[in-house]
């Protein structure tokens, strides 16, 4: 995918997040999301963007080898929880582990956003939000948090969003998807690389 696709013009109503780093293969973790795309759009969800793949450092720095990330925007009516199930689906069945936070993961599938959505109340995803790096490492959400709370603080996530959506404005924040990329360190934007697949 040596370009982003953009098949319409207005922000997408569902943002979703892939990433893999099963191997130290770049190219069999871009085929494994490529393949994860067309899964997802088999089972009912109809794909209207994708962002280019990016080679990224594994986070946190030392957890296994690099990633490869990529956004896509999805139109679909389902609520939510329906989506969440989906990509739970697709993870399992491309033989996705849970053993630890952030162990090397072979499908990793991320909610980003359902529009302007905030779920369940923006008392518990500020309280997310704003969780230290050192409390993010032992503890992991037992609900659905929406928009993702760490969204705006990662480039592997934003810098891919950002071939996608753009002009998506986080309700909390009201930064654009472009104003956050913009934010971020230099140091964290250099290491997301574009990686062209096949």
């Amino acid at each position: 995918m040596p370009q982003a696709i953009n098949l319409h013009s207005t922000c997408p109503k569902v943002l979703v997040s892939l990433g893999s780093n099963a191997t130290s293969s770049l190219r069999e973790s871009a085929k494994i999301i490529h393949d994860a795309v067309e899964q997802l759009a088999a089972l009912g969800l109809r794909i209207t963007r994708k962002s280019r793949y990016y080679s990224t450092p594994c986070f946190p720095a030392g957890a296994g080898p690099d990633f490869v990330n990529a956004v896509v925007g999805i139109d679909s009516d389902l609520p939510p929880a329906d989506i969440l199930a989906v990509l739970h689906e697709v993870e399992e069945a491309f033989g996705r582990e849970r053993p630890s936070r952030w162990a090397p993961r072979t499908l990793d599938l991320d909610l980003l956003a359902c529009g302007d959505q905030i779920l369940p109340d923006i008392f518990i995803l500020k309280r997310w939000m704003t969780l230290p790096l050192a409390e993010q490492m032992k503890q992991a959400p037992d609900q659905l948090i929406l928009p993702h709370p760490r969204l705006h603080e990662r480039a592997f996530v934003l810098i891919p969003l950002a071939d996608v959506a753009p002009q998506w404005r986080h309700p909390i924040t009201q930064m654009t998807v472009k104003q956050m990329v913009d934010e971020l360190p230099d140091a964290d934007k250099k290491g997301v690389l574009p990686y062209t697949y096949p």
